[in-house]
């Protein structure tokens, strides 16, 4: 089923239009900089087919339009620039909290880069963040105290990595400040 809302962008998708939202750009570099040597390709890769694959899909969106073409050593290369709405959503999901500790390797670290990129403040984003993880590990303590068997080794790893990610959030925001 295709999806259809951008509110299902995928994690390389809203890796792409944060980088676009930086500054206009071209699929060669925005590939370069998701390669796992790349700028941003150290916390999220993707392959370049898949970063070609993901301007489609926010073009699709209307979420960010050709600029204009240039000369490349190749075939010429479109420069890509985010609409005023593509730059509202990567503003509104940098901000957003990760819903899931399971994410926060990728989503988490992706949007504190960004944040530091553009010279923005992650404390308001680590804030939320802190309070939903503080919610999780309130249920986990409840359910750890019921579970059994396997099920209670699952909790206490989903507990235990959420704590870690409270005393994560709880190092970086000491270090902000």
């Amino acid at each position: 089923m295709a999806r259809q809302r951008t509110k299902e962008l995928s994690t390389g998708e809203w890796a792409v239009l944060a980088l676009l939202a930086e500054e206009p750009s071209h699929g060669f570099a925005l590939a370069k900089a998701l390669a796992p040597d790349g700028t941003i390709g150290r916390i999220w890769t993707l392959p370049r087919p898949l970063v070609y694959r993901a301007l489609e899909i926010l073009q699709g969106f209307d979420l960010i339009r050709p600029r204009r073409t240039e000369p490349g050593n190749g075939p010429r290369r479109t420069i890509l620039v985010t609409t005023a709405r593509g730059k509202r959503m990567v503003a509104e999901w940098l901000q957003a909290p990760v819903e899931h500790v399971r994410d926060a390797r990728s989503l988490l670290m992706l949007k504190l880069v960004y944040l530091d990129r553009s010279g923005v403040d992650p404390a308001p984003l680590l804030r939320t963040q802190r309070v939903a993880l503080k919610e999780v590990e309130q249920a986990l303590r409840r359910s750890e105290r019921a579970a059994e068997g396997f099920e209670h080794t699952l909790t206490l790893w989903r507990l235990e990595s959420t704590r870690a990610l409270i005393r994560f959030i709880d190092a970086v925001s000491k270090r902000a400040q």
